[in-house]
């Protein structure tokens, strides 16, 4: 009798577990439906908007945010010259276009005031982020030849790090015949192809068309994972060697480093039309979206070949830019692809606009996106928030409101 009672109670319990997962399941396809999509993104941006005023409260004069750790409660900000400083401004300029606060687009103007000397900075290739994602944005909101110069400036610096023989912007400066190129590269071609768009003059669109054609022949393995860095021969432009520095293992697919791929090849076919970019990018995005390791809130590890998974660290500002970049993309394909590209950037975007992913009011050190991944191989930016998460995240947030439905 008990033995029969405690198997009756059993599959009662059962049963209502099932139920309320089940429940459950039908409350996630509802949260993440358009309207209540466009609502959680209007609540996001007024967030944004009291977050952003609280971290530039404690924001140095002079110095630009990079990250916090909230186990310490300790900021640690950068000067102009650190390849993120652009995203700060870039991002206060897309809260601002939201909420319209001019609070707001007066720390956008005052920043930029000091972010403009980097337009002759010719020792880093991250003059696309730097520039464009700020002043570009800037320009975009409201067009002045001021701007206009700063932008023309930075992309003639950029295109200084152009070499014939390799066919690339070299990335990171090194041993003379050496010549690194890393993935991250593809996001600065932009600057190039609006600088060709202003002037006429083509030879930045060509620099950029040669890079990414360079980039696409050797950073990517059958599979369309993408090696983080590339070593080219200085003299030769042969490559010396494949491997990584901010992922897991030279052959591990660096979770950030796809995302940076996905982001740029849309973007060259957007500008050039060129079917071999949509074709790429599309590659990407499969092996991304249909990656084993994706886990199901579609916030990446920071490694899709991470160990320890799926205790693993996550990394959102991979998500935020993948988002981005989908929901982009999804405007070249046919519908079937589409609807996939716009249904995964949708869960991509809940899931960093609720916990533990976006942070209450006050909290993170004013950040809006928590657990990010910098560079575990060196222990730095270790699970904090990261400026860029902030700012693909609000641009995909943008765009997903300018979709015609």
């Amino acid at each position: 009798m008990k033995s029969q009672f405690i198997k009756n109670y059993s599959l009662l319990l059962f049963l209502c577990c099932l139920l309320g997962f089940t429940s459950m399941a039908q409350k996630a396809s509802q949260a993440i439906s358009r309207p209540l999509l466009l609502k959680q993104f209007k609540q996001n941006f007024s967030d944004a908007q009291k977050q952003y005023q609280f971290l530039a409260q404690h924001l140095p004069a002079g110095k630009f945010p990079k990250t916090y750790f909230p186990n310490t409660d300790r900021y640690e900000f950068s000067n102009s010259d650190w390849w993120c400083s652009g995203f700060y401004p870039g991002s206060l300029l897309y809260i601002y276009e939201q909420t319209k606060d001019q609070a707001t687009y007066q720390e956008a103007e005052r920043i930029l005031k000091d972010l403009e000397k980097e337009k002759y900075n010719t020792t880093t290739h991250d003059l696309g982020f730097m520039m464009f994602c700020s002043f570009g944005n800037a320009n975009r909101i409201a067009p002045k030849t001021a701007y206009k110069e700063v932008l023309l400036t930075s992309a003639k610096s950029l295109a200084t790090r152009f070499n014939p023989k390799v066919g690339c912007i070299k990335s990171w400066d090194s041993k003379p015949d050496d010549f690194l190129v890393i993935i991250d590269n593809m996001m600065n071609l932009e600057l190039l192809f609006w600088a060709t768009e202003v002037t006429g003059d083509s030879s930045y669109y060509k620099i950029a068309v040669t890079h990414a054609n360079t980039t696409m022949k050797h950073h990517f393995r059958p599979d369309y994972s993408s090696y983080h860095v590339i070593n080219y021969d200085a003299n030769t432009g042969e490559v010396k060697q494949k491997k990584t520095a901010q992922g897991f293992a030279n052959e591990s697919a660096w979770a950030r480093g796809q995302a940076w791929g996905l982001y740029g090849y849309t973007v060259m076919y957007r500008v050039t039309k060129n079917s071999i970019y949509l074709e790429q990018a599309n590659k990407i995005a499969n092996f991304y979206l249909n990656n084993p390791n994706l886990p199901a809130d579609k916030i990446p590890f920071w490694d899709f070949n991470a160990p320890n998974q799926p205790e693993a660290l996550r990394d959102a500002s991979a998500a935020s830019v993948v988002a981005s970049a989908l929901l982009e993309l999804q405007g070249y394909v046919k519908a079937p692809l589409a609807k996939t590209y716009v249904s995964s950037a949708e869960k991509m975007l809940w899931s960093l606009s609720n916990a533990p992913y976006k942070a209450a009011y006050g909290k993170n050190g004013g950040f809006l996106i928590k657990h990010c991944v910098g560079h575990i191989p060196q222990n730095t930016e270790v699970d904090v928030p990261l400026t860029y998460a902030d700012y693909y995240f609000l641009e995909a947030m943008k765009r997903y409101q300018e979709l015609k439905k």
